[in-house]
């Protein structure tokens, strides 16, 4: 999506000094995470540049579908979790509405597809047509996140078509750290599993998967490849053009979302606490992420960013 020329010219002044009234209406920045860990990084690694500026991130769990009525209706001033071409109705949407704009792409190499574990690969599967002939050992189900995903919604229709004979198969909603203990689970007991699978995420190191090819109708050609793009409310990117240039800056690596999120989820940290830890090993990230950027009062942005971030 083209950036509108208004928003272009707001993001141009995001060097100069921030005005008294940018204090009280920009000072708070609202995210969404649907409890995706991906999400939680990339927001952990937004609320630590954004609090060493100056700014106040305030997270909010929400679910796909609520989080994008949210930014829409203006509860949510940007989400750095759309994934295309899996949430295209949802963008489709919003685009329609006028009331977001995309400010980056800040993920390519993304995969998100159906996968089996190695007990699945085992008995031959490397296709969503393979499935079905092996019903009884999978269980008839398809372990997927949680209720109203995008993602939920394919395998769903998939099966209310009875596309590849999987009409009498269920899907398993819960989310994604019920579903992956699920996984773990089956792999102990060597049980065939097929499940949601993607990249980045730290279950490309814990678990055997095998991406399964024939989904390109539901989840898009080489298994599901993907981009992830950062919205925003389009009145809140004008008005907080400091803050929108900032957003526009980040942008990430499968390697780096990989790193984060197994800190948070097999070292416990917090989003914050490994995006701490991330940059403080990675500072040179911070120069380019501050370009053109000020902390809320007006104050060299890189400056400020090393001097919090370093403790």
């Amino acid at each position: 999506m083209t950036i509108r020329p208004i928003l272009i010219a707001a993001l141009a002044l995001s060097a100069t000094p921030a005005f008294a009234d940018d204090a009280a209406t920009c000072g708070t920045v609202r995210l969404s995470d649907p409890g995706w860990t991906d999400i939680t990084a990339t927001n952990g690694l937004a609320s630590v540049m954004l609090d060493a500026l100056g700014y106040t991130p305030d997270v909010q769990t929400l679910s796909v579908p609520i989080g994008y009525e949210a930014l829409k209706g203006g509860q949510i001033d940007a989400f750095l979790g759309n994934w295309m071409p899996a949430q295209k109705s949802f963008r489709d949407d919003l685009d329609a509405s006028g009331r977001t704009t995309e400010l980056v792409q800040n993920l390519d190499g993304a995969r998100f597809t159906l996968g089996v574990n190695k007990a699945g690969a085992d008995l031959g599967v490397k296709d969503f047509a393979d499935l079905d002939a092996h019903r009884d050992a999978f269980d008839g189900r398809i372990y997927g996140i949680e209720p109203g995903a995008p993602a939920n919604q394919s395998i769903a229709a998939m099966i209310a078509a009875d596309k590849n004979g999987l009409g009498d198969w269920e899907l398993v909603e819960s989310g994604e750290q019920a579903m992956l203990a699920q996984v773990a689970r089956n792999d102990q007991a060597n049980t065939p599993t097929v499940f949601l699978a993607w990249a980045p995420h730290p279950m490309n190191i814990a678990h055997e998967i095998t991406y399964l090819t024939g989904g390109d109708e539901e989840f898009g050609p080489d298994f599901g490849g993907a981009t992830v793009h950062t919205l925003a409310r389009t009145e809140w990117a004008q008005a907080c053009p400091n803050a929108a240039r900032l957003l526009s800056n980040m942008t990430f690596s499968v390697d780096m979302e990989n790193a984060l999120m197994g800190s948070i989820l097999d070292d416990g940290m917090t989003g914050t606490e490994a995006a701490t830890a991330w940059l403080r090993d990675n500072p040179e990230v911070i120069t380019e992420w501050t370009t053109g950027v000020t902390t809320l009062d007006g104050q060299p942005g890189l400056d400020a960013a090393k001097a919090a971030i370093a403790g």
